[in-house]
């Protein structure tokens, strides 16, 4: 029989590139779950089920069973959570509730997109903003699940993933591909002061290779899925080229995050991708 996975916020940056790799192979049914609040249904991949919906609806909206269930459709911007406080609190606690229910009820394994916002500063990134502080919490309770209904689980954490369909304008555009967006049409790069705040740029590639195998291998908390290339933002703008404008500081803005992927190596991941010759592959085609 086919197995049957369930990735809810398929529509996605991440989710319809997991839907894509998921649908490759035959012995896979795919379903999406997204509510499209940043999905889009260009994100819409061949051999998918797509269902749309909020995920506190999943027991609704969901009338078969699964064999596995990737949970990546929660809101996921840190310093717009502060106005989108209650999209935050809907999508991120009142979902996570939900589809852990859900997967209790349907007796199937979780993977749960944590955020590695919860390792920044030391570990005071977790409560530096509603974005930050909903994922850190959601994590624990993914954990209780499995102590207490011995629910199985695994939890990964992302570092800023960049490359195709990331979303390019707007509000919830990401750094990577707003830069691109800025080189473009010729605009000067925007960096939120200090700029030196460090990230550890991951490519989609890598990311979806680490998911698969701990949702395939993996048990349990810490699977980390990062590259081991830290520059801070003022140094990715550079590699760019473009003019610099420097914006005021935002709240929530972390400084640092130890990236953590012992776990996820011993499973045999490796990140193969480097930022460096993406922005380059972005330059030879004029931005496009």
């Amino acid at each position: 029989m086919k197995k049957k996975i369930l990735v809810t916020g398929g529509a996605g940056f991440v989710g319809s590139h997991l839907c894509e790799r998921l649908a490759q192979d035959s012995n896979n049914e795919v379903y999406s779950l997204d509510n499209y609040f940043t999905g889009s249904k260009e994100n819409h991949v061949a051999n998918v089920t797509y269902i749309e919906g909020l995920t506190s609806d999943i027991a609704e909206l969901i009338t078969f069973t699964p064999d596995m269930v990737y949970h990546l459709g929660e809101y996921s911007r840190v310093e717009q959570s502060f106005d989108d406080i209650e999209k935050v609190w809907r999508y991120n606690k009142d979902g996570i509730f939900a589809v852990l229910e859900f997967v209790r009820k349907a007796g199937c394994k979780i993977l749960y997109a944590g955020s590695s916002t919860k390792f920044g500063d030391g570990g005071l990134g977790r409560s530096a903003s509603p974005y930050a502080w909903t994922k850190a919490t959601n994590t624990e309770l993914v954990m209780n699940y499995g102590n207490w209904f011995n629910v199985p689980y695994a939890i990964t954490y992302f570092y800023n993933v960049y490359g195709p369909r990331e979303i390019q304008t707007g509000k919830y555009a990401t750094l990577i591909a707003l830069f691109k967006e800025k080189m473009k049409n010729g605009e000067p790069l925007t960096i939120v002061s200090p700029g030196t705040q460090k990230r550890n740029f991951t490519h989609i590639e890598d990311i979806i290779n680490g998911l698969i195998l701990v949702g395939e291998n993996g048990y349990g908390d810490e699977f980390g899925i990062g590259s081991g290339e830290a520059f801070t933002i003022k140094e990715v703008a550079q590699m760019y080229g473009g003019e610099i404008v420097m914006l005021p500081e935002r709240k929530g803005n972390r400084m640092s995050a130890d990236v953590m992927t012992e776990k996820t190596k011993a499973l045999g991941w490796t990140p193969t991708k480097k930022l460096a010759d993406y922005i380059e592959e972005c330059r030879v085609n004029n931005w496009n």
